[in-house]
């Protein structure tokens, strides 16, 4: 985390927390029956339970695409049927982080094998 010294339009300064972070690649697949995988998961942060789609950060020069697929396998278990597509990118806490988030879902998905991810519960939704 970093402290920016902010000048604001009228001249005035403050300082602001400011977290850099690399892009995240979240991804989920929908069945034919409109359900969708996701995760419900603990997090510690907040220290809430919620759900989720499978995410994390894109590794340095792997396509942002690869990254979703990715994670999506190792935290579900599942694998997308199919070209995974590009929902929508965001900045949802563009007030306080810079990561951007690029969300991709596909149609349906295939069952590999246990996840990788030991703290949360997959579910199809």
């Amino acid at each position: 985390m970093n402290l920016a010294d902010v000048e604001l339009p009228d001249g005035r300064h403050l300082d602001h927390y400011v977290i850099r972070q690399r892009a995240v690649a979240l991804a989920t697949a929908v069945n034919d029956s409109n359900e969708v995988l996701l995760l419900w998961r603990h997090r510690f942060i907040t220290d809430s339970w919620g759900w989720e789609p499978a995410a994390g950060v894109v590794e340095g020069g792997e396509p942002v695409i690869d990254a979703a697929a990715r994670e999506m396998l190792e935290e579900t278990g599942w694998r997308p049927n199919g070209p995974l597509r590009h929902l929508l990118t965001m900045e949802p806490s563009n007030g306080l982080s810079d990561a951007r988030h690029h969300v991709f879902w596909a149609d349906g998905a295939e069952y590999i094998g246990h996840p990788h991810l030991g703290s949360a519960e997959v579910v199809v939704v």
